[in-house]
């Protein structure tokens, strides 16, 4: 079976949608999960194009054939496979009218879903689209005749969209977030008005506000970052205003501050929170006028800048708490994006492990490969990443320079078990146990028997993720977080032999 670049599925009918996931993730299809119609109309208006669309038909979401009509805006005819209960046939012809000829029927089995997959490797040809409604491969029109080309870049690829920024630097989209993240900078271009990018450290902050910048009128200009946090005030006050010579000791010639050097630019006035009150009161002044004085000068100086500010300081208490000023913060959050830690976009950390890998200098990646094992993936993808991306690539440098993935997995392994251990360790004690209601109850037998059987089929097949995921009718990455969500482990021999007497010990009891 030819493998696809990504294939975009909403499957209600959970033995269906595990029945799919294991088919086509096993076969090494890329597979992302929409919760509904809205969420895969808003993945494809931030950019996606799946090879396949899987499409479950419900009476909630699609009581009428217009939300087909409306996936055909972004995806070709030929791309959409509809899946329908017995009693379809009304739906499916309505479909068949709209050009989507691939159909399956509930209850679905493997065969099903691996011939409408070979019988659309074996056919590039388009199914061409029912009179009046027009669809291109590159330019995808509406019925009424209105382009989307304006909303989605040709050159957009699949999955992951990725964007040079110059130097090292890259924005990497291929989660839901980042992809939204995206959507929100490209309004940003044709509107001049400051940003807060908020986030933990490491997230890509900086990274976000260079893609602002690119993506601007201003982007022919400098783009300039001031970290906030590496600089006393007095000299903070310099390197955003200048100063004229004699100002201080030391001022032996004047000097342009970094407002002044960005001017018709962008200027990234990283880790904001950490700036003293007087200067961010000295600050605001500039964010209102545009006009400022540089240490030891009379005159002002007009400039025409717009400001980035970052921070990874939670802003509500930092507003409480009075380190952040709230005419400051208004007036640098005019737009404001949150940029999720690497733990919440997991499905990015594959794809940067291989674009550090492959960015790396050709000395230094000379005779390691251009991938890493399977195993070290799967830690990479349980491990929580605190320090986020530059985690994430001083990790892979120093994988890379070792030449000992087996020693770098051992290294992530590690840390997740202390991390769980840690958290174990913060859990309230001999605390008494609350009133709970019988579905509580309910609930964590599910949980505690769900463990109890991913547990045992790791066991059996040797902690082989991918049998072990095939086994239990599940996909290898639905595995991979119920194995972080239960802080599962592999057992200790004294674990098996306990377990092992255990199960004979019952038997004979039952003899």
């Amino acid at each position: 079976m030819k493998s696809l670049l990504l294939i975009l599925t909403h499957i209600q009918n959970s033995k269906a949608r595990s029945t799919v996931k294991m088919v086509l993730e096993s076969a090494g299809h890329r597979v992302i999960e929409a919760a509904g119609i809205a969420q895969i109309n808003s993945l494809l208006c931030n950019g996606l194009d799946p090879d396949l669309l899987l499409c479950d038909s419900s009476p909630v979401e699609a009581p009428e054939v217009s939300p087909l009509r409306n996936l055909l805006e972004f995806v070709p005819a030929d791309r959409i496979c509809l899946i329908t209960k017995l009693g379809g046939a009304e739906l499916r012809k309505e479909a068949a009218e709209l050009g989507i000829q691939h159909a399956l029927t509930l209850p679905l089995t493997r065969d099903d879903v691996e011939k409408v997959i070979e019988s659309m490797t074996a056919t590039p040809q388009r199914i061409a689209a029912p009179p009046g409604l027009a669809i291109d491969s590159a330019v995808t029109a509406t019925a009424n005749g209105h382009s989307h080309s304006a909303q989605i870049p040709e050159d957009m690829p699949a999955t992951p969209y990725i964007e040079e920024l110059g130097g090292s630097n890259f924005f990497l989209a291929a989660s839901p977030q980042m992809l939204e993240i995206h959507r929100q900078v490209k309004l940003l271009a044709d509107i001049d008005v400051n940003v807060l990018i908020l986030g933990e450290s490491g997230t890509g902050k900086e990274v976000v506000a260079q893609l602002i910048h690119k993506n601007s009128r201003r982007s022919p200009e400098r783009f300039l970052k001031v970290n906030c946090a590496a600089l006393p005030a007095d000299l903070l006050e310099s390197e955003l205003f200048g100063h004229r010579r004699g100002a201080f000791t030391g001022a032996i010639n004047d000097r342009a501050g970094k407002f002044e050097q960005a001017n018709r630019g962008t200027l990234l006035l990283d880790e904001i929170g950490e700036i003293d009150v007087q200067m961010q009161a000295k600050l605001l002044h500039v964010l209102q006028d545009g006009q400022f004085a540089r240490l030891g000068a009379q005159e002002t100086t007009k400039v025409d800048v717009r400001v980035v500010a970052a921070t990874n300081v939670p802003v509500e208490f930092a507003l409480s708490a009075g380190t952040i000023r709230e005419d400051l913060y208004y007036r640098l959050s005019v737009f404001t994006i949150k940029v999720p830690p690497l733990r919440e976009r997991r499905e990015e950390i594959p794809y940067l492990i291989e674009e550090f890998i492959r960015r790396s200098p050709a000395e230094l990646v000379k005779g390691f490969g251009s991938s890493i094992p399977s195993r070290l993936m799967d830690a990479a993808l349980l491990y929580d990443w605190k320090g986020n991306l530059r985690e994430l690539r001083n990790f892979v440098t120093r994988t890379i320079v070792m030449r000992d993935t087996d020693a770098a997995t051992g290294e992530l392994e590690a840390k997740a078990a202390s991390s769980d251990a840690a958290a174990g360790q913060n859990e309230p004690v001999d605390e008494p146990v609350p009133c709970v209601g019988i579905r509580s109850v309910v609930r964590d037998v599910k949980a505690r028997t769900e463990a109890k059987m991913i547990q045992s089929a790791l066991e059996t097949f040797g902690w082989n993720r991918r049998r072990a995921a095939q086994h239990l009718g599940m996909s290898y990455r639905g595995l991979l977080y119920k194995i972080q969500e239960h802080h599962l482990r592999p057992w200790s021999a004294a674990d098996t032999r306990q377990t092992l007497q255990k199960t004979r010990s019952a038997s004979k009891n039952a003899v």
